[in-house]
């Protein structure tokens, strides 16, 4: 196939999808709200404590990564509707962990650095240092050593790429600024074409392998690249906040907007009849169901994209809406619960099976991803 007849194919595909889509229309503004004010209403009543350890098979604490995701989605659930109790029950997640980390102040694992982005927005509220020492104590030294190999899977992108950002940002009237870019960027590199043998991402397709376990000669039972759908997620995710983050001018946005696009282009061929995304992206026989976390994600990158204009509304508007009714109407108990969450893994077959009623080993980067899409359709619901 020519490059030209590629590009005819994927432009048909996608007007088919826009015209199985336009029956659906979107929810008014205040019902998007309300799917997510229910969604964080459970949750919050459920830990009234953000400090509570976590139980599932082993104990953790709370500022690991599943909790950190969700804090991402309530700060930007906060964005749009500033409501106190909010912020205070961010505040107190930060204060019952000092503003830690829980590996301690020397990590370098993306996981546990995750909770320094709402550290950082929390800082960005109310300048108090406390809130800032750690997460940029464990950073700068990333950025002093030589090592670049630290993302060896994708989630990494999306727990740690926007702290990265963050405190460039914060510190880009100095050279501090850019050397956080620099880092950022030579890391992310190297997950990109190094981890693997050859790079955890197939520009042929506009996907990422999870990690070096998936990348080929590793096929799916169809006999097709394995690519999971929240692990994409991650990406999207990632590129997503970190554009949002720089300036227009930073170092290397060129290469994270041609990531972006190229997986925006992507997406939508893989999308549902009914608007989700299996968890396997290429292979909707292994464990092909309803899953919410991955068309969270790609519904946040898609909506993010029409609110910047790097995405064309007409385009992605239909399978955003998709999406979302999918989500609000099939996932969202009448308590708020979130349903067809796949929990914690790497891959279509674990935490199977997804369901309904299944509930996932940790509750809370689930209702974090429900909060990012949220969020960013109601910023683009006019």
């Amino acid at each position: 196939m020519t490059a030209k007849q590629s590009v005819c194919r994927i432009l048909a595909l996608l007007l088919a999808i826009t015209l199985t889509a336009q029956a659906q229309t979107l929810p008014v503004k205040k019902e998007i709200l309300a799917k997510m004010t229910l969604a964080n209403e459970y949750f919050m009543k459920s830990w009234p404590d953000p400090g509570k350890e976590i139980v599932t098979n082993k104990t953790r604490p709370s500022n690991i990564w599943t909790r950190a995701v969700y804090y991402e989605g309530l700060m930007a659930l906060y964005g749009i509707d500033r409501k106190k109790p909010y912020y205070d029950y961010a505040v107190d997640w930060g204060n019952k962990h000092h503003w830690g980390m829980r590996s301690g102040i020397g990590t370098r694992n993306a996981d546990d650095q995750c909770c320094g982005q709402t550290y950082i927005d929390l800082y960005l509220i109310d300048h108090r240092s406390e809130r800032l020492h750690d997460i940029k104590s464990s950073i700068e030294a990333m950025v002093k050593s030589d090592k670049v190999d630290d993302w060896n899977w994708v989630d990494a992108l999306q727990m740690a790429m926007p702290v990265f950002a963050q405190l460039g940002v914060l510190e880009e009237d100095s050279k501090a600024g850019s050397l956080y870019f620099e880092k950022m960027y030579q890391i992310y590199m190297y997950s990109k074409t190094k981890h693997g043998g050859n790079g955890l991402y197939n520009p042929k397709d506009g996907l990422w392998w999870r990690d070096k376990d998936f990348v080929p000669p590793y096929k799916e039972p169809n006999g097709k690249d394995c690519y999971w759908s929240r692990g994409n997620g991650w990406v999207v995710a990632a590129l997503v906040r970190v554009l949002d983050i720089m300036p227009k001018d930073a170092p290397h946005r060129d290469e994270y907007e041609k990531t972006y696009l190229e997986m925006m282009r992507a997406l939508p061929l893989l999308q549902r009849s009914d608007g989700f995304w299996n968890v396997s992206l290429h292979d909707p026989t292994n464990f092909g169901g309803k899953e919410l976390t991955g068309t969270a994600l790609f519904a946040y990158g898609m909506s993010w994209g029409i609110n910047h204009g790097l995405l064309d509304s007409k385009t992605y508007q239909p399978v955003i809406t998709k999406a979302w009714n999918a989500m609000a109407t099939e996932c969202v108990h009448p308590n708020g619960f979130l349903g067809y969450v796949q929990g914690t893994g790497k891959e279509p077959k674990d935490s199977q099976p997804v369901t309904y009623d299944s509930k996932p080993d940790f509750e809370d980067y689930g209702l974090g991803c429900f909060l990012l899409a949220g969020t960013e359709l109601y910023k683009m619901k006019r």
